[in-house]
């Protein structure tokens, strides 16, 4: 068997395959709640042979949200439609996550096919955001809010409460979202946070936040269930954050009960010059891996079985996200075993269609 295809254990949870659906924003949600495009996008996903499933990064408050337009898990009424597509994946022999997320200074903006664009407080849908200190994401944007400790203190309590609600709908795998110029990324990098109290200035303190939303989350969620926390492993600016930061954190976040560490890059720096390319992000979950041993996933422009294979051979991570791939082909899974000579089972519905 080849390793992408290669089952893996994580405390009480088995994935079936090395495979995971990167959680990807779907802008199809109102007031927060999952529809019957959440339940085809994900379930598909699973009838495709998916290890895990992870939902796009969904807010743990309204404004949380990306966009007005964003899943949301801020209410006991979420749950139930969350709850729908959680049975649906396990049904098909996947793994459920669900990717907690607050957008902070990125929040308020307009839907990417809307425009995209900032939506002020002023303006119809918009909202006040919030940050760890008044540093507009965009030159000459909207101003965020500095968190107060009131501030503070609904960001960790809504952590909480949004994974006991995951929890009830069904999810096994909860990924805490610290990447990408949201919130807890925010915190990190001294790019966006400016602060002079116990949650600014030396690392020790820019990571404080992150590390009390990981112990408020695992007073809810069991410790015989999988935590991933994504990040971004580097700015790419100078100034930022950086690799070596990434493996400082990783190290501790270890210490701290979180089984994997999603490795992602840039999202807090507007204009910052990344060099896309194939697999240009597996070399930080290598290096984290390598060099704290804690468990990694690999993300960014993998889109071949033979590259998936080829990052698990050489112990670059763990696991693979793919993300576009699985836009272009629901069914990667599937196929992917096929180029690899694995002989996994098809769901019998679609089993007259496996090649032989």
């Amino acid at each position: 068997m080849s390793m992408l295809f290669s089952p893996l254990s994580i405390h009480s949870i088995q994935f079936k395959n090395r495979i995971v659906v990167s959680p990807m924003c779907q802008y199809s949600s109102e007031d927060g709640f999952a529809t019957d495009w959440h339940l085809v996008h994900l379930g598909s996903r699973a009838v495709g042979g998916a290890g895990l499933i992870i939902t796009e990064a969904t807010a743990i408050s309204p404004e949380g949200r990306i966009s007005p337009d964003d899943l949301g898990i801020w209410l006991d009424d979420h749950i139930p439609n969350l709850k729908r597509i959680t049975q649906f994946i396990r049904h098909n022999g996947s793994v459920a996550g669900i990717q907690l997320a607050h957008a902070g200074r990125k929040a308020s903006t307009q839907s990417p096919w809307k425009g995209g664009n900032p939506i002020s407080p002023t303006e119809e849908g918009g909202w006040q955001t919030v940050a760890p200190s008044a540093i507009p994401f965009h030159e000459g944007g909207p101003e965020p809010l500095s968190l107060t400790d009131e501030g503070l203190e609904k960001v960790r309590a809504d952590f909480e409460a949004a994974a006991t609600r995951a929890l009830e709908a069904g999810f096994q795998v909860i990924e805490i979202h610290a990447a990408h110029g949201y919130l807890l990324h925010q915190f990190l990098s001294p790019l966006s946070n400016q602060r002079s109290d116990s949650y600014g200035g030396s690392f020790e303190n820019r990571i404080h936040l992150l590390l009390e939303v990981i112990e408020r989350v695992r007073l809810a969620w069991p410790s015989s269930l999988p935590l991933f926390v994504r990040i971004s492993a580097t700015d790419w600016t100078e100034g930022g954050w950086t690799a070596e930061d990434a493996i400082a954190l990783a190290a501790v976040l270890k210490n701290k009960g979180v089984d994997v560490i999603d490795c992602s890059s840039g999202g807090n720096v507007a204009k910052a010059k990344i060099p896309v390319g194939p697999g240009y992000q597996v070399t930080f979950a290598e290096r984290i891996k390598q060099e704290t041993g804690i468990m990694t996933a690999a993300v960014g422009l993998i889109a071949s079985a033979e590259q998936a294979e080829d990052i698990l051979n050489n112990g670059q991570a763990d696991m693979v996200l793919l993300a576009r791939e699985f836009l272009r082909d629901p069914y990667f899974p599937l196929h992917a075993a096929h180029t690899l000579g694995d002989g996994i089972s098809w769901p019998v519905q679609y089993e007259r269609a496996k090649p032989r």
